[in-house]
């Protein structure tokens, strides 16, 4: 029994057995109750559909073959109150494969023959318990979304980010592979944890893996784990990720960043989902869900050739595209007001909100660094905040930017004639230059990886020196 299931089935998640063998229906009451289920019984379809009008259990249990109503009469009573949302598992002595089907179409969640096999029967009820935890979960978030202007940790209402939601719904609940695509602080890993969450596998761990953030040397070991004595330092066996993940998820951040053997082991894994330790004797087989994502366009990285084809059709089976925040402004007031109160709670404050001079800015401002970048700025200013609300005092970070604008362009410019290389080293210097040598901000700002903009700045390094 999973988590999940084992926690619903503590709160007295409530079955009702219809039954009309007395001593079928009180064994099948005992054994429901020890395994922590408030279980009810009635002797016949009519005296089910009775309780079920009062009791509104979760799970009915039904015998097909009864006098007065038999069970696909009460199936087909049920499935007329579809408010009720009501699971059936139909039970039946007397079953034929042409029943069972009619019981299927009927809407019957499944069927099972007498005598009744107790492990198959636990797990038909944990597998129900845990979809019926994903819906209360869906209608607690749906009640978010309309009232307060979020979706789990997800902040914004506005349409572009409503249809993400709506994509995160279909996905979750299934086992298919996430692609989340968006500019560096767009909050592609919050999009992987509320999958994880919503889904049959959110009490089992969620592993974040950056890609750009592991050198090459090190990211199969990372991965798929080694052997001791695999490799010099390999003093004992060390579980990868995969490992770490298996019957949950696996969050890959900035896929693209793998070199192209690295991609073809990942790509085997996928398939066959099996991998070998570095040094390892034999494969492991393991059940992981993954969710991948990359800041860049991967139908341009599969055209250059950074992304295998093949990998990114079997990651693309879901595919979410997280705008930039310049793009979704009206979720603005929303996400500051939130990261107030993550502030505020963080740093012991009591900051009330910012005035319309600093939401004006923050309209007009290009947010390069996107939600990350907007986060940032509202925790330093709550810090610094000399009163109960932010001013544009408090906001030395944004001070010198053009409204509307990424930072300002080099007062030189660029003329014609000037190599793509001498652009690109430029621009990185101003970029720099403007977060104050700080290259994890810089990185974010132009959009590239931190892996990448060291690859960039070593390529650069090395072409002044050969000059």
């Amino acid at each position: 029994m999973s988590s999940r299931s084992a926690s619903a089935a503590a709160t007295a998640e409530r079955v009702l057995i219809v039954e009309d063998d007395a001593a079928q229906r009180m064994g099948l009451q005992q054994l429901l109750r020890g395994w922590g289920f408030e279980a009810d019984v009635a002797s016949d379809g009519r005296e089910a559909l009775a309780k079920v009008a009062v009791e509104r259990p979760t799970i009915v249990l039904s015998d097909l073959v009864m006098p007065g109503m038999g069970g696909l009469e009460l199936l087909k009573a049920l499935r007329q109150q579809p408010e009720a949302d009501i699971a059936v598992v139909m039970l039946s002595g007397q079953g034929t494969i042409e029943t069972a089907v009619d019981a299927m179409q009927l809407g019957a969640r499944s069927f099972l023959e007498k005598p009744i096999n107790p492990q198959r029967l636990r797990n038909i009820l944990d597998q129900i318990v845990e979809v019926h935890a994903m819906r209360r979960e869906l209608r607690v978030l749906r009640v978010q979304l309309r009232e307060h202007g979020s979706f789990g940790r997800m902040i914004g209402a506005s349409p572009e980010m409503r249809a993400i939601y709506q994509v995160v719904e279909q996905a979750a609940p299934t086992n298919a592979s996430v692609l989340v695509v968006g500019e560096s602080g767009t909050g592609k890993e919050l999009v992987a944890q509320t999958i994880h969450q919503l889904s049959p596998r959110a009490a089992q761990p969620f592993v974040p893996v950056n890609c750009a953030a592991i050198p090459e040397t090190l990211l199969e070991s990372e991965l798929f784990g080694h052997e001791k004595g695999a490799f010099t330092g390999a003093i004992a066996r060390r579980a990868g990720c995969f490992e770490l993940a298996n019957r949950g998820t696996l969050f890959l951040d900035e896929i693209a960043e793998m070199t192209a053997l690295m991609q073809a082991k990942f790509l085997r894994v996928l398939q066959e989902r099996t991998f070998r330790p570095v040094g390892g004797p034999r494969e492991i087989s393991v059940d992981v869900r993954v969710v991948a994502a990359t800041n860049v366009n991967p139908d341009d990285a599969v055209r250059q050739g950074k992304l295998r084809e093949d990998l990114f059709y079997r990651l693309n089976v879901f595919a979410i595209r997280l705008p930039p925040l310049r793009q979704r402004k009206s979720d603005l007031p929303l996400l500051v007001d939130a990261f107030i109160r993550e502030c505020n709670t963080r740093h012991a404050r009591s900051v009330t909100g910012v005035s319309e001079p600093v939401m004006r800015v923050f309209d007009e401002y290009d947010w390069p660094g996107n939600v990350r970048e907007l986060r940032n700025v509202i925790e330093r200013a709550t810090i610094v905040a000399r009163g109960p609300v932010i001013e544009t005092a408090d906001l030395p970070a944004l001070a010198g930017a053009r409204p509307g604008t990424r930072p300002a362009a080099d007062a030189d410019g660029l003329s014609p004639g000037t190599t793509v290389d001498e652009a690109e080293r430029r621009l990185i210097d101003m970029t720099l230059q403007h977060t104050k040598g700080n290259k994890t901000r810089a990185a974010e700002m132009l959009g590239i990886s931190l892996k990448t903009l060291h690859n960039k700045l070593k390529r650069g390094a090395k072409a002044s020196a050969e000059q």
